[in-house]
């Protein structure tokens, strides 16, 4: 298995909530108001992890109907004991050869999956091809390459002091392309028109410095998968490190943000 890969492991649907999930909700509402599809349509969400987006979409836009896919079977089982809506359908899927009929959905949207999809412009090319004539396809990222998500900064800055092969595994080495031109071209590539692209920044909050440092040891992603990996003694030094130079507000809370890239385009 590639190095890269042994560290990627987005299957445990509550692990990955604590991780990432949780900063995904806050984007989620900000993504669709951007968006701004109307009432009564018919959505995919592909990629939909443990149902951030669908769980928006289905409060904020009203669908006919949403298809949420995922290539993760629990992560597919954890959206649907958690949502209960009779317009949503939870399908374990392929963002690359997605099972779904041609120009058969309004809106086709998908939130922080393109950085795990082998082909990506394979998977716009699918989103394209499911799109009807006119429809929307969007979707963000994290803006990895532009050290927007300063809590994953703050692990590889401290990683890479103890350890400077560590850089090698952080997410601006691995996902380039997270930025308004790669982003861009991958969906004039995919035969997409009339792109647009915008920064979406959230505050992550941390209640004290264990809400910070406890998803860092649950495995699921790749900092935590690297962070898994450590033997004892160099795991402590990490924790250490990161505690000493966080910093902190007066009731030892931890304020940062998060940016992501949103963009859309017209099939």
């Amino acid at each position: 298995m590639a190095e890269t890969s042994r560290h990627d492991a987005w299957q445990a649907g509550d692990r990955y909530e604590a991780y990432m999930g949780r900063w995904s909700r806050q984007i989620a509402p900000l993504f669709l108001v951007w968006l701004g599809a109307g009432n009564g349509l018919d959505w995919l969400d592909i990629g939909c992890g443990t149902g951030a987006l669908s769980a928006a979409i289905l409060a904020e836009c009203n669908p006919m109907s949403l298809i949420s896919m995922d290539s993760s079977e629990e992560f597919v089982l954890t959206a649907r004991s958690t949502i209960r809506d009779r317009r949503a359908d939870f399908r374990v899927g392929d963002a690359q050869a997605i099972s779904l009929e041609t120009a058969s959905r309004d809106v086709v949207a998908s939130a922080l999956m393109l950085n795990f999809v082998p082909d990506k412009l394979k998977a716009l090319r699918e989103m394209r091809r499911v799109a009807r004539p006119g429809g929307t396809v969007g979707l963000y990222v994290w803006d990895y390459p532009g050290r927007g998500v300063e809590f994953l900064r703050a692990f590889w800055d401290a990683a890479a002091d103890l350890d400077p092969a560590a850089l090698e595994l952080a997410e601006d080495k691995r996902f380039p392309f997270c930025t308004p031109e790669g982003l861009g071209e991958l969906m004039s590539g995919a035969g997409l028109a009339h792109v647009d692209c915008k920064p979406i920044e959230i505050p992550t909050a941390f209640t004290d410095f264990e809400d910070y440092w406890h998803p860092f040891t649950l495995g699921t992603g790749p900092a935590p998968g690297y962070c898994a990996n450590l033997d004892s003694e160099a795991r402590q030094r990490l924790t250490m490190a990161l505690h000493n130079s966080l910093p902190r507000r007066d009731d030892g809370s931890i304020s940062l943000t998060a940016r992501a890239w949103a963009i859309k385009a017209i099939a």
